[in-house]
């Protein structure tokens, strides 16, 4: 089984890892890799938006955001995804491609998830930081950019590391729609080979195995150093 392996990534490397580029859309693990990316960055803003919400004062801006919040958590993101794809250019008119469209439902999954780890960070920072900010002449949002946030989000950088493991494998999604991600790309390599599929797929195991447990294991990484950090008050 070794040598069928070794075999397959000397002939098919290339197009495990670009897809079809640079002579058709870039597809693979590098596909993988930059939905992941790209989507927890642009999901940042609105993770922030929301996880700030999430722990207003005013009940008319906490709860219909925890409402948002708590039926998005609660629809599974596959179904999301047929929603998009299909539902959305039926109503809009506009159809979108298989990239954007993992690209959109992976934002707005990463959006909710980090307004989670947002919330619980500013819950978890000593109640006076607000205040006392608050009475060196700060406004609020002064407040919250200058001394809630950047402490919030230094704190929860391993559950962002952690979320960023759940959008890589939230990306195998993509498969149902024809997205030619990294399972896709190993499935249509499996139809070449076709009586390899069990070294075709540890491959692809293997693949998700290293990204995740890499990143898993930085994220305990980060953890464990923050935590031998002072408390501040």
């Amino acid at each position: 089984m070794l040598n069928s392996i070794i075999e397959l990534v000397d002939t098919y490397w290339l197009y495990f890892l670009v897809g079809q580029y640079p002579d058709g859309p870039l597809g693979g693990l590098a596909l993988t890799v930059l939905l992941s990316i790209g989507a927890l960055l642009l999901a940042m803003p609105l993770g922030l938006l929301l996880g700030v919400a999430r722990v207003s004062s005013q009940r008319a801006i906490r709860w219909p955001t925890a409402a948002l919040v708590q039926l998005v958590r609660a629809v599974p993101l596959l179904l999301v995804v047929f929603w998009v794809y299909f539902f959305l250019p039926a109503v809009t008119g506009v159809k979108t491609g298989q990239a954007t469209t993992m690209l959109m439902v992976l934002v707005l999954f990463d959006g909710i998830y980090l307004a989670e780890i947002v919330a619980s960070g500013i819950r978890a920072l000593p109640k006076g930081q607000l205040e006392s900010a608050r009475s060196l002449g700060l406004s609020y949002p002064q407040a919250l950019r200058l001394v809630v946030l950047p402490q919030t989000l230094r704190n929860g950088l391993p559950s962002i590391v952690s979320q960023l493991v759940s959008t890589i494998k939230a990306t195998s999604l993509g498969y149902i729609i024809g997205l030619s991600e990294v399972s896709f790309i190993a499935t249509q390599i499996n139809t070449l080979v076709f009586t390899q599929a069990v070294e075709v797929y540890l491959i692809l195991a293997l693949t998700y195995f290293i990204l995740c447990f890499g990143l898993s294991r930085l994220a305990f990484l980060l953890e464990r150093r923050l935590q031998r950090r002072p408390v501040q008050a």
